[in-house]
């Protein structure tokens, strides 16, 4: 049995000049039409059509939009057997739609072929595209489809001034007098070619659905700074002596190193003085340099690149986030990690709980961690009333193995009790690593205190019995 069909047309990239006989042919054949958008120079040649320009009003995003249009244009082939969707320009260029029907396996599409806007674009600018080398790249997309692309780019999809705006923030780098050619109505009467530049052309014209831009090129490529810290990476590889040297394993002690750094820079924001941004600007790009150092290693010895770690990570998180790209609805936060921790159980088919938690994290992370999953499962106590008792009951133990003069009891017993002070942090929602740095940096500024103040009074304090240092203490603690 055979499966239902869409027949796509395209209308041409301007006035009924440019649709062709076999379109027209196509349209007089099948008479349950539909078409994308009445906003087209040749959308009348198609008759009695549907037109799916509500969607459009309606709809959050350009995904919800491709999305509904297929599902109308399936059911309405399986109403009527076969049915026609006509497009502005190609079926085969920038149609998102036309790409989801040909994949959904409910419907069997046709596609005829079609003059795009393309054509005309290279026309107008007088410019072959093959030798030019021009890049054309989806204007909702611009950021990450052009990264690393100085031009020449021919940028569609620019409807709107907003687009135009977009845009030109992704390049921050640009000069902002790069020469830019905005194409308008091409194929119609009113058919114009604007010359402005970078820093002008969102405020150059009214851009409309018939707008795309040119681009000779940029001052710097899209994504420039990233493109040039990653070249950076590769000439130290390839040039310092010290860089040449080191391994994954030699680096470690350099990404816990930078790390830390980065947690005490984000310890000193200050929400009040943006100057305390500048140290975790200047952490960031150091834990970010380990980072590619890594994946420069990887890219020589042929393994990975700094490619293979952005898409894996990219990937991973659309997956884990059905709630944002795709149909699954949540309540709220909890739900989120509870639909993270289940597809993650199964993109990783692990047989026990504690399967990739990191054994060389500090121990009291450590230690969290390991609880956090057990409580997962249902092992926990209610409340910090039942974690509680067991700090008073680990403690008797650490004495009572004291008393036994057991050495390896002790070290067993004081584990233990340090676990038990964790669960209770964990059940009162605190984090233990993060509460006894702060501890400890608490008795670090205390103590340091003690130390300018003992040397006002002329204190000795390695010679001061334990009686003067905490009357030193006291009234450190008084004063702050």
């Amino acid at each position: 049995m055979s499966l239902p069909r869409v027949v796509v047309v395209g209308l041409g990239p301007g006035d009924e000049r440019f649709v062709t006989a076999d379109t027209l042919a196509t349209i007089a054949a099948i008479p349950h039409r539909f078409l994308r958008t009445t906003r087209h120079p040749s959308a009348h040649v198609v008759p009695d059509a549907d037109s799916f320009d509500a969607v459009y009003e309606v709809a959050d995003t350009f995904a919800d939009v491709y999305a509904t249009i297929t599902d109308r244009l399936v059911d309405a082939a399986h109403e009527h057997g076969e049915v026609l969707f006509a497009v502005p320009g190609s079926p085969l260029v920038l149609e998102r739609t036309v790409r989801r029907l040909r994949a959904d396996d409910r419907v069997e599409c046709i596609v005829h072929p079609a003059m795009s806007f393309l054509d005309l674009a290279y026309t107008a600018l007088g410019i072959d595209p093959v030798e030019a080398g021009v890049t054309l790249i989806d204007g909702h997309e611009f950021a990450v489809a052009a990264a690393g692309c100085s031009g020449p780019m021919l940028i569609s999809h620019t409807h709107a001034n907003w687009v135009l705006s977009d845009i030109k923030l992704a390049a921050e780098h640009a000069s902002g007098d790069e020469p830019v050619v905005i194409l308008q109505r091409l194929g119609t009467v009113d058919e114009a070619l604007v010359h402005t530049t970078w820093s002008e052309m969102d405020r150059t014209v009214e851009a409309d659905h018939l707008t795309t831009v040119y681009v000779p090129a940029l001052g710097t490529p899209v994504g420039g700074s990233l493109v040039r810290f990653h070249e950076l990476a590769r000439t130290l590889r390839e040039q310092c002596p010290w860089d040449r040297e080191q391994t994954h394993q030699s680096l470690v002690r350099y990404l816990l190193e930078e790390t830390y750094e980065v947690v005490d820079a984000i310890q000193a924001l200050d929400p009040d003085d943006p100057g305390t941004d500048h140290a975790l600007v200047e952490e960031l790009g150091d834990l970010l340099y380990q980072i590619e150092f890594h994946a420069t290693i990887a890219e020589q010895e042929g393994r990975f690149t700094i490619a293979d770690v952005a898409d894996g990570i990219h990937d991973k998180l659309v997956r884990r986030h059905p709630h944002v790209f795709g149909e699954v609805e949540v309540s709220g936060a909890d739900e989120v990690v509870t639909n993270w921790d289940a597809i993650k159980r199964d993109e990783k088919q692990r047989t026990s709980i504690f399967d990739g938690v990191a054994t060389s994290q500090p121990a009291l992370s450590y230690a969290a961690t390991v609880q956090r999953k057990a409580a997962k499962v249902g092992f926990d106590w209610p409340d910090v009333h039942g974690a509680l008792p067991k700090i008073a009951e680990e403690l008797a133990e650490v004495l009572a193995a004291h008393g036994d003069g057991d050495e390896a009891g002790v070290r067993d017993e004081i584990g233990d009790l340090l676990f038990a002070v964790v669960n209770v942090a964990r059940h009162l929602g605190v984090e233990p690593e993060t509460a006894l740095r702060a501890a400890t940096g608490k008795f670090r500024t205390r103590f340091e205190a003690v130390e300018r103040l003992a040397i006002a009074r002329a204190i000795d304090l390695h010679a001061s019995d334990l009686a003067t240092l905490d009357a030193l203490w006291d009234e450190v603690k008084r004063t702050g």
